[in-house]
Parts: structure tokens; C-alpha cells; sequence
């Protein structure tokens, strides 16, 4: 291979790399801002997919820029005032494409004002994404798309549905935003506290996602836990006194404290009971108290209060042994009178099967194990092995094991159902 051509191989997989990391970490930021510019959700996606294609070739050409960002936001921009001029017969988007073209000619930054504290584009797009003229199904999905960067895949993994259905449900919830002429904008005072849940459940389900990377390689997407604390600590900046939203923040950063002692040094996943608690953050879990504190002052009690009630009985148990599981079970328990969903149910069994014995929670795991709308959703039949296993069940707990494996799409989380299943084998049958 000659040294020019070996030189432009390496600048090609330099480009390559940047442009996927820039895809990740500044896609959404860049989104955000470029929809707020052109007003249309669709034409904003598609002049930044503009932008990334010629990425590659220019930065293999000129360099990876020292700020992809802003290369990308100027992109986008221009991107957009091409497409703008092919259809500027209609007024609005003429309207728009020269208001684009005096900020690319004078590299304005503008300025926002806002009454509200928050003037952070992706919020923004956070509450034009959970608007209610879109389900509830619609918002959360294309919340997760737009600014937490999941591909449809990924969503469609957390949903349990198939990729073309959940693509088909972000278009038309992208179609609904223009055909609704939805705002892009932080709701009034008035409307905020109807629009602030579905908010919470989306940076949650962000959250999740980066804390339990549905597919990949890794464990931790920390680009998305971060960005979720972030758009977290945004909203309780604006609603100082909202106790659900102090109560998210709370559970986001008490699970955050655990992060790095999720997985070892090799990246094999790590349960509570394995982890090196002195690598815990305790800053975070200070933090996270005092924000909790702060919510149950409020006497309103709601759903992610008492998740976050639950965590901090799992930190400051000194080990599984010392852990309060009987107190874990019973918030469990006021939790499903809130918040009624199978996932609840699968926690309040687990914690029995602490508190009380793994027969016990069998016995209450038989529900969810019959219903078929489940089928296909692995924490159950996880749960579900483990509690065989202490009851040394082993031929069962095997099955089940198997059937994890089997719905399990993140390679650190198969590698430790399938190293279980291996230590299964290797366990001696109880004596008669």
C-alpha cells in the first residue's frame, strides 16, 4: 500500500469516528436548535441527515473540526436553505428561509428570551414531543428519537414491538406536529403542571435506556444517563416545588451513584450484591438524599418519590443481608397503587423473594408468567430463573435462564445470564 493511500485510510476511519460520535453527542443538541429555526420538525431531520452525509468527505478532506458542533449547526442550516428554495412558493417557509439565510450570512448566535428560566433547546423539543395531541405512546418514542438520539430499534426494544411499527408511529407523530401546528416552545405557567408528567416519564425512559443500554455492547450509555440528569436538574429548575419532579431527580442521581461499580475492569455486568460499594458516588448520593428530603417536605407523595424511597433503602443497606427488603416490598406495594404496571409487580415479587423466601414469590410470579402480553419480556423470566435457583430448582432454573438469554440484546447482560446458567450446571444437586 502506498504512503498516500495509507494516509487517506486513516483520515477516512478518523472522519467515520468523529461523525459517529458526533451523531450521538451533538445530533440532538444540533436538532433541537435547527427546529427551532425552520419550524418543521421533518425538514429540520432531514437537513441535518444532509449535513452528516457530507460530513464524512469534508472532514476526511479538511480535518476533523474543532468543533463539530457548530460545523454541523452551520450544515444543517444551509442544508435547510436549500431545501427551503426549492419550496418557497409557500409563504411561511419563505418567511423562514430568510430569516435562515440573514443568520448564515451574518453567523448571528442569537439570543433568546424568555420569561422562563430555561431556554435550552432541547427542552424545548422535549415539550413539543410530549404535546397532548400526540399519545402517550408518540411522545414518549419520539422523545427518545429526537433528543435522546435512540435509533428506532432501540425504542422499539423498549417498547416491545417491532422496529417498521414503532417507525410508522414516530412518522406519524412527527406528521401530527405539523399538521397540529404544534409549538416549539417551554409551555406557559398556566399549562405546565398538565404537561410536566409525560416530560418526567420521557427523561426517565432516557435515563433507563443509558443506565441499561438496550443493545450494544456496553452496559452504560453514560452520554444518555447524563444528558436524562441534565434535562432533570432543567425541569426542577423550573418547577422549584413539584415533588415529582424533585423525586425523579432524586432516583435519577441515587441510581447514577452506582454507575462505575456496574461492571468490573473486563466490563462483565455486576450485581448489587458484587459491587465494590466504595466506588458508589457519594457526592451523588448526597445529592440525591437532599433532593428527596427537599420532595418529601412537600407531603405529595407520588411515583418516582417513592422509587427513589426504594433506592436509598438499597444504598444504605450495608450489604443484600442488611438491606430492609420487608420496608423495600411494602413501598413496592404503595407503589402499584399509583402506578399499576407489571414492571412494579416484577420489583415488589423480587423484594419478597428477599423478605419473605423465593417460594413465596414464585407463587405471586405465576400472574405475570401466564400473560401473554409479557412474552417477550426478559426481566421476567431473569426473575424468574433466579428464583428457581435458590429453591434448587436447577432444571427449570435452567429453562428459564435459556428463555432470558434468548430476549437478551445487550451483550453485558447475556454474558452474565449465560455465566449463571454456566455456574447452574456446575452446582451439585441438592442432597436427597
Amino acid at each position: 500500500m502506498s504512503r498516500g493511500a495509507d494516509w487517506s485510510g486513516r483520515a477516512e476511519a478518523v472522519a467515520h469516528a468523529a461523525v459517529a460520535q458526533a451523531y450521538r453527542e451533538d445530533g440532538p443538541k444540533v436538532l433541537a436548535s435547527l427546529i427551532r429555526h425552520v419550524g418543521d420538525f421533518q425538514l429540520a431531520e432531514d437537513a441535518l441527515q444532509d449535513a452528516f452525509a457530507v460530513a464524512v468527505e469534508a472532514w476526511k478532506r479538511d480535518g476533523v473540526p474543532d468543533s463539530a458542533r457548530a460545523w454541523l449547526t452551520t450544515a444543517a442550516r444551509r442544508k435547510a436553505i436549500d431545501r427551503l428554495r426549492r419550496e418557497r412558493s409557500v409563504r411561511a417557509r419563505a418567511e423562514r428561509l430568510a430569516e435562515l439565510v440573514r443568520l448564515d450570512e451574518s453567523e448571528e448566535q442569537e439570543i433568546v428570551h424568555e420569561d422562563s428560566p430555561l431556554v435550552d433547546d432541547r427542552l424545548r423539543l422535549v415539550f413539543t414531543c410530549c404535546h397532548p395531541a400526540l399519545d402517550s405512546s408518540a411522545r414518549i418514542a419520539l422523545t427518545l428519537r429526537a433528543v435522546g438520539g435512540l435509533t428506532t430499534g432501540e425504542i422499539a426494544a423498549a417498547f416491545l414491538v417491532s422496529e417498521p411499527t414503532m417507525g410508522k408511529r414516530i412518522v406519524r407523530a412527527k406528521r401530527k406536529i405539523a399538521d397540529a401546528h404544534i409549538p416549539y416552545r417551554v409551555p406557559s405557567d398556566a399549562e405546565l403542571p398538565e404537561r410536566v408528567r409525560g416530560v418526567l416519564r420521557v427523561i426517565y425512559l432516557i435515563f433507563n435506556e443509558g443506565y441499561t443500554a438496550t443493545e450494544g455492547t456496553q452496559l452504560v450509555r453514560s452520554d444518555l444517563c447524563n444528558e436524562a440528569l441534565r434535562l432533570g436538574s432543567l425541569l426542577a429548575e423550573l418547577r422549584k416545588d413539584d415533588a415529582e419532579v424533585l423525586g425523579l431527580l432524586a432516583l435519577m442521581l441515587l441510581h447514577d451513584s452506582r454507575r462505575t461499580a456496574r461492571t468490573d475492569r473486563e466490563g462483565r455486568y455486576l450485581a448489587l450484591d458484587q459491587q465494590d460499594r466504595s466506588l458508589w458516588d457519594r457526592n451523588r448520593i448526597a445529592e440525591g438524599l437532599r433532593i428527596l428530603e427537599r420532595a418529601v417536605r412537600l407531603r405529595r407523595p407520588g411515583e418516582y418519590q417513592l422509587q427513589a424511597a426504594i433506592t436509598a433503602l438499597h444504598i444504605q443497606g450495608t450489604d443484600i443481608e442488611a438491606t430492609d427488603w420487608s420496608q423495600i416490598a411494602a413501598l413496592y406495594g404503595a407503589l402499584a397503587a399509583v402506578s399499576p404496571t407489571a414492571v412494579v409487580e416484577l420489583n415488589r415479587i423480587a423484594a419478597v423473594g428477599f423478605a419473605t423466601g423465593p417460594e413465596a414469590a414464585l407463587e405471586l410470579l405465576a400472574p405475570l408468567l401466564a400473560d401473554p402480553s409479557l412474552e417477550r419480556y426478559q426481566p421476567l423470566y431473569a426473575t424468574h430463573a433466579d428464583l428457581l435457583r435458590r429453591t434448587g430448582r436447577f432444571s427449570d432454573a435452567t429453562e428459564a435462564y435459556r428463555r432470558a438469554i434468548a430476549l437478551t440484546t445487550n451483550t453485558v447482560e447475556r454474558a452474565e445470564l449465560e455465566r449463571r446458567l454456566s455456574d447452574l450446571a456446575d452446582t451439585p444437586p441438592a442432597s436427597a
